[in-house]
């Protein structure tokens, strides 16, 4: 099986170590290793047909800063002259036009390649589009990651939850925005929690996707897309962030035993991302970094799922995870 990934900063380094340390054991499954056979960052791309050691590309790219010697300037060019079997793409999210990683997607699945993206973008802006390409092309596309990172959501819904009627999903789905209204809670003012959390490397140097809440709004536009089969994009959500949240409306909320949470909230008729006030102990009252959701769903009643949204091995994970479906089924087809 052989991987082109484009995008290789962490979610890209990290898969690369997730394929190294789990090497013998997709081996051991399907009887062939899982092999790079290239890997493209923002400015250059490494190919060999052979595969590469998916350590031996990360040394590379941590020491120069560049994953490969060659230069680009269309990544698609770069992609239509590799042989390879699974588009894993990492890319940068772009949430106004898809950016190029909307048109590796449609290159890729176009050409009947499988494909397995975190990218939030294209998905936002084009899920039915690319869903229907996948399957005039017979390919998979597979997304888990980009909802929640290492939290299992959308293959829960889609799978173990397969005969339930879900009535609604509601969650955290930003870790940066948590970490910010939870420190709030201790009577820290915005702006000071804000810079924190850059300095932690949370938040972006211009966080804007994640407090206006625009991170949460893409993840909403693809539950409501994946578990509803709604057919909706970034623009249908209604969105409010939190950067108008005071410390007199977390004194409010506290003298209640309630916090302020940013919560995305998604249904057959509903698609919001919005600060709610939250009863404290209840599930989606949680602290920090973390993501959580809480599943209504008909017969199991409500199902809350917790995990951690980003980071370099945990979303790598969920990759590996939509890696060994697409194998899976494959063998099926077999």
């Amino acid at each position: 099986m052989r991987v082109f990934i484009c995008g290789f900063g962490t979610v890209g380094q990290g898969f690369c170590e997730v394929l190294a340390a789990r090497r013998q054991f997709l081996i051991d499954r399907y009887g062939e290793p899982v092999t790079v056979v290239g890997a493209m960052d923002s400015k250059t791309y490494a190919y060999n047909p052979n595969g590469f050691d998916p350590l031996e590309l990360v040394s590379v790219k941590q020491g120069t800063g560049r994953v490969g010697t060659e230069t680009y300037q269309d990544s698609v060019e770069v992609l239509s002259g590799a042989e390879f079997d699974i588009l894993v793409e990492v890319s940068p999210t772009d949430v106004k036009t898809g950016g190029a990683g909307l048109r590796n997607i449609e290159y890729a699945l176009g050409n009947g390649k499988d494909v397995i993206t975190v990218n939030k973008g294209p998905l936002a802006l084009k899920f039915r589009h690319l869903i229907d390409l996948a399957e005039s092309n017979g390919c998979c596309l597979r997304f888990e990651g980009s909802v929640g990172g290492a939290m299992p959501i959308i293959n829960l819904c889609r799978d173990n939850l397969a005969g339930e009627r879900i009535e609604s999903i509601r969650g955290i789905f930003n870790g940066t925005c948590n970490f910010i209204l939870s420190k709030m809670d201790t009577g820290q003012p915005f702006e000071q929690v804000l810079k924190e959390a850059q300095q932690m490397g949370y938040a972006e140097t211009d966080p804007t996707n994640d407090i206006e809440g625009y991170d949460s709004a893409c993840k909403v536009v693809i539950l409501a897309n994946a578990v509803f089969g709604r057919d909706v994009t970034f623009n249908d959500v209604r969105i409010t962030g939190i950067t108008s949240i005071t410390e007199d409306a977390i004194s409010l909320a506290a003298s209640h035993n309630m916090v302020i949470r940013l919560i995305g909230e998604v249904s057959e008729s509903k698609l919001e991302v919005g600060p709610r006030l939250v009863p404290r102990g209840h599930p989606l009252g949680i602290s920090g970094t973390l993501n959580t959701a809480q599943i209504l769903s008909d017969l199991a009643g409500p199902v809350t799922v917790t995990g951690r949204g980003a980071g370099r091995i945990e979303t790598a994970s969920a990759i590996l995870s939509d890696l060994i479906s697409i194998m899976d089924e494959r063998a099926r087809r077999r």
